[in-house]
């Protein structure tokens, strides 16, 4: 399996994105896929991540503004992302977590 994101880009605050993941093989066997993020300068962390039931947690920081699903009939993983703010911005990428599979990222720069 592979992993694809796109759909990042630069927005103003209080915009929207939505990033979507794309996977090169099944993913409905892979029980968590979450979405990363890093900021210049600062460790990768956990944004949002999906169980293949459908379970969701979110950071502290994002509840309420991120919205993560998943296809498997589609192997898509999308992060709907609104009400952006300038500590948001970063590259975004999507891993199948107990695979420790990475896709390449998505740079979203949110502006103030």
């Amino acid at each position: 399996v592979q992993l694809q994101a796109s759909g990042g880009g630069l927005v103003q605050t209080g915009g929207s994105l939505r990033l979507s993941c794309v996977a090169s093989g099944r993913i409905f066997n892979i029980n968590e896929i979450g979405w990363y993020r890093q900021a210049p300068g600062k460790q990768r962390e956990l944004v949002a991540r999906i169980g293949s039931m459908g379970n969701t947690n979110y950071k502290d920081s994002v509840k309420g503004r991120f919205t993560i699903s998943r296809d498997n009939a589609k192997n898509t993983v999308d992060l709907q992302m609104t009400n952006l703010k300038p500590e948001d911005t970063g590259t975004y990428y999507c891993v199948a977590m107990e695979l420790n599979l990475w896709g390449q990222g998505t740079q979203v720069t949110v502006s103030s």
